[in-house]
């Protein structure tokens, strides 16, 4: 669904994508992760066309994106920040993205009526708690029902209870609907529920790829943290 060839990204002097080829397929949550400053941000906003591809395809759905938009209709993205009107109530948030998407009337509710966002319709989204904007963000990302979804940090505020609810809808939105998810945290224990395989990012350069079953082989560990933890101790010892 997503190919990525060869791409490369500088900001003034600095590199922070070098020569990165992947492929995202339907079907499957691809973890994205590595330390702060990797290029993981930098690489979905590749993907969304938010910032200007330098050197290097990608194509979403067969369709290489340069110079493209329409292909943005079938991805569902939920930010690390989101940058909502703050004088705009969250009903109006919802009315209006629903107005630009006027060829969609078939929407997900799911997350909408499990977040409880009606009752929270009339607050301005200036005075919205961290956890309130992040179930707003969730269930507009899910909103169009999209092919694909890409979530930077989704979990970041949310309770308990709200966490397990989005959990639960990327399992299901990849085993039952064969949805693409390319998810991105800090937070690596929530990805040990839904991750089939882990992207890692350093220094903007592909440090590896590999399959979540192939890891926890590898590591002879079953948690995400563990696994990276390894991975990095081990590589220590040989330099």
């Amino acid at each position: 669904m997503i190919k990525i060839e060869n791409l490369n990204k500088h900001f003034a002097k600095h590199k922070v994508l070098n020569d990165i080829n992947l492929q995202f397929n339907a079907g499957e949550c691809v973890a994205l992760i590595g330390p702060n400053g990797s290029g993981k941000t930098t690489l979905i906003k590749s993907i969304l066309a938010l910032v200007t591809i330098e050197k290097g395809e990608i194509h979403v759905q067969n369709e290489n994106i340069h110079n493209q938009s329409a292909y943005r209709s079938n991805i569902g993205y939920m930010p690390q920040i989101n940058r909502f009107p703050e004088h705009m109530s969250v009903h109006q948030l919802f009315n209006m993205m629903k107005s630009i998407r006027s060829e969609v009337t078939d929407y997900d509710l799911s997350l909408y009526e499990a977040f409880d966002i009606e009752s929270m319709g009339k607050k301005k989204l200036g005075i919205l708690s961290g956890g309130m904007r992040q179930k707003v963000s969730a269930s507009l990302a899910f909103l169009f029902k999209p092919e694909i979804l890409i979530l930077d940090e989704p979990t970041a505020g949310l309770d308990p209870v709200s966490n397990e609810i989005l959990k639960d809808k990327l399992k299901q939105s990849k085993e039952k609907e064969n949805k693409l998810v390319l998810i991105t945290s800090h937070i690596l224990n929530d990805l040990d529920d839904i991750a089939d395989r882990v992207v890692y990012l350093m220094d903007g350069s592909l440090y590896f790829d590999k399959q979540m079953s192939v890891l926890k082989e590898e590591t002879s560990e079953s948690r995400l943290n563990k696994i990276i933890a390894s991975i990095l101790n081990s590589e220590k010892q040989y330099v």
